[in-house]
């Protein structure tokens, strides 16, 4: 059997097998497909691709459905990843475009995701240990309250309200002074760097507002040092069960692993390589978490700031999900970083 062929015949399990659920059988592939054989070269194909570990009968029946490995060799050897139509995209770039917020734009890209998918979609908030301080900003609230506002490049904002221990009404050069400390010193600066800096922003103003300058830094300090711990977001859960028969012993158990962050986090960290033109697809027993071994997961970064992907069994149309991810997570790094 030549190789060709054989990646025709498995090719066309794959798709038919994706979109009906049902085990497939050399009389419906020659039926549904132009493969330019007999039926018992087909058959003689089925027996070979079979004995690789590629395809496996589920039961006593003529139909054969694709194994992981199958499903890797079928992913691989996709020439190239379609891009979506035009009017996709368009429909994608208006439903991001009018997000108003970060929290929007991660609730528009999962519910997005989950919709041109059919599967479970996972993103990832941009992760502030990889984000820079776009400015800072201090507002007076009244008596010897301060407003610190943190805005970071992704768009992500972090407030504290703190007390500095002195009536502020009166003190609109010292707030002025201070703001224009702080920016000079860790505007585009990474995260993770500018609690150091702060440093040099209380060393440099009098004295006498010293104080002032501690509060406004320590509360900072507080707002990364909360903010390190990553969060994700799910959207379209439902799509499981509606292809229970893909899990019949384990939805349960993918379910209650969709709800542990940690290990989703591990799991996006691990998978999202390079940027939005680069989709990593886990299949299976690929994935290290045990109960996430029955599922396939599609996953991109958008940036260097996170990552977004979905989850849905092995039956997966694998080259309309890594279209979509890839789609997707390009507009939401042109959003965030525009």
């Amino acid at each position: 059997m030549s190789d060709d062929r054989r990646l025709d015949v498995l090719r066309a399990i794959v798709q038919d097998y994706v979109r009906t659920s049902e085990p497939v059988g050399s009389k419906a592939l020659l039926e549904r497909h132009e493969l330019g054989v007999s039926a018992a070269t087909v058959r003689n194909d089925m027996a070979l691709l079979e004995d690789e570990g590629l395809i496996t009968a589920p039961h006593t029946s003529a139909g054969r459905v694709p194994t992981d490995a199958g499903y890797r060799l079928f992913v691989d050897r996709l020439s190239s990843v379609k891009p979506l139509t035009r009017a996709e995209r368009t429909a994608i770039q208006r439903f991001l475009d009018g997000a108003v917020d970060l929290d929007d734009v991660v609730a528009r890209t999962t519910r997005l995701l989950s919709s041109l998918t059919h599967q479970v979609a996972v993103m990832q908030y941009p992760s502030l240990s990889r984000s820079t301080v776009r400015h800072v900003e201090l507002v007076p609230v009244g008596g010897g309250r301060l407003m610190i506002v943190l805005i970071v490049n992704t768009g992500r904002v972090e407030q504290r309200v703190v007390d500095v221990g002195r009536d502020l009404a009166d003190a609109e050069d010292l707030v002025a002074d201070l703001r224009s400390r702080v920016n000079a010193e860790v505007a585009g600066l990474a995260l993770t760097a500018a609690p150091t800096r702060m440093a040099a922003v209380v060393d440099a103003v009098d004295p006498l507002d010293r104080p002032v300058a501690e509060s406004v830094a320590a509360a900072l300090g507080e707002a990364l040092q909360e903010e390190t711990e990553e969060r994700v977001v799910l959207s379209g859960t439902a799509n499981l069960a509606r292809v229970g028969s893909d899990f019949p012993t384990s939805l349960s158990l993918v379910l209650d692993a969709l709800e542990e962050h940690v290990v989703l986090l591990r799991l996006m960290g691990g998978l999202t390589a390079g940027d939005g033109e680069h989709v990593a697809v886990s299949i299976g027993a690929e994935n290290a978490y045990v109960p996430l071994q029955t599922t396939s997961v599609v996953t991109s970064r958008y940036g260097v700031a996170g990552g977004l992907g979905v989850v849905g069994p092995t039956r997966m149309d694998y080259p309309q999900a890594m279209a979509s991810v890839r789609a997707v997570a390009r507009y939401v790094a042109e959003i965030l970083d525009g």
